[in-house]
């Protein structure tokens, strides 16, 4: 299944709250962010450090620090926030290079190899044109969605190459 960790959920969570221009001086303290969406603190925590740590956010220390985002929210993708977060995105291992691990013995003869690639490319493609700017807005608005849609539609099996009916 193909689904976010918690940290990447409230790293997203975070980095939208700074960038809402609803912070003072658009910089929060990891407890308010907290509070404001009931996020665990130890976890929440440790998320902004790991942004702050990459150059996604930065530190203010002080009385009136906490953090803020180091460049405009318009120029931060979701896909750099979570693999930030995460790592890759894997939808499947044939996409990713392992070392030390052979490649699977089933990657020739594979009928869906070549499909999940192309929903593995249109998933990052979708990810990296959406940001932080986008995910603070109330009306978000997918972009290059209809390409992404598209994509995969292009990629469903037909009932022909099934060898069967639908039911």
């Amino acid at each position: 299944m193909l689904k976010l960790t918690k940290k990447a959920d409230y790293g997203l969570i975070a980095l939208c709250h700074l960038a809402s221009g609803k912070t003072l001086r658009n910089t929060a303290s990891a407890k308010d962010i907290s509070e404001a969406y009931r996020i665990p603190l130890p976890l929440l925590s440790k998320v902004l450090q790991k942004l702050a740590k990459t150059g996604i956010l930065t530190s203010e220390q002080g009385t009136n620090g906490g953090y803020r985002l180091s460049r405009e929210a318009r120029d931060i993708t979701t896909l750099e926030v979570i693999r930030t977060i995460d790592g890759p995105i894997i939808l499947t291992h044939c996409f990713t290079e392992h070392e030390g691990e052979k490649e699977c013995g089933q990657s020739t003869l594979c009928p869906v190899r070549e499909p999940l690639r192309k929903v593995h490319e249109g998933i990052l493609k979708l990810l990296s044109g959406i940001t932080i700017a986008d995910l603070a807005q109330d009306d978000l608005q997918f972009p290059g969605i209809q390409s992404v849609v598209s994509m995969v539609s292009n990629i469903q099996p037909s009932v022909s190459r099934m060898g069967s009916q639908p039911r």
